[in-house]
């Protein structure tokens, strides 16, 4: 059974990348199934860090945007929204050319939090960042102005 409220569109995802940081790192939205969503960012000089691997920092950005994608999608965004509370990753394996794919699935999809894991691998299929993502799901304020 499908967890999404909102089933994905991959044209609407990539779609709202336009002027994000999305853009500038070159993240899309790629496949979904039921109870998961992928992306991939290329490992190139927009991710590198110094060194010319892939930056810890990049990948956690793709994890981010993996899970709250997931999670927004997974609300009834009229009434509710999602903000990451916590995040933490581990960066298992570095990588320095080709591309990343990251793949977001719940743990938990409850009324007032969600829990997402993601793991990024290379093209090779080789874990490069493990991740976990916690977002609080917020009732919408019709008379908040921000």
């Amino acid at each position: 059974m499908a967890i999404w409220y909102h089933p994905p569109d991959l044209d609407i995802l990539n779609g709202l990348n336009k002027g994000t940081i999305h853009e500038v790192l070159d993240i899309r939205f790629t496949d979904f199934g039921d109870d998961f969503i992928e992306a991939r960012m290329p490992a190139d000089p927009r991710t590198h860090q110094p060194h010319g691997i892939l930056h810890g920092g990049a990948s956690v950005v793709l994890a981010e945007s993996l899970g709250s994608t997931g999670a927004t999608l997974c609300v009834d965004n009229q009434h509710f929204f999602c903000v990451g509370q916590e995040i933490n990753a581990n960066h298992i394996r570095s990588v320095r050319d080709g591309e990343v794919i990251g793949r977001a699935e719940p743990i938990h999809l409850g009324r007032r939090s969600q829990v997402w894991s993601i793991r990024i691998n290379d093209q090779r299929g080789r874990l490069v960042c493990v991740s976990r993502l916690t977002l609080a799901v917020l009732a919408r304020d019709k008379n908040r102005t921000a």
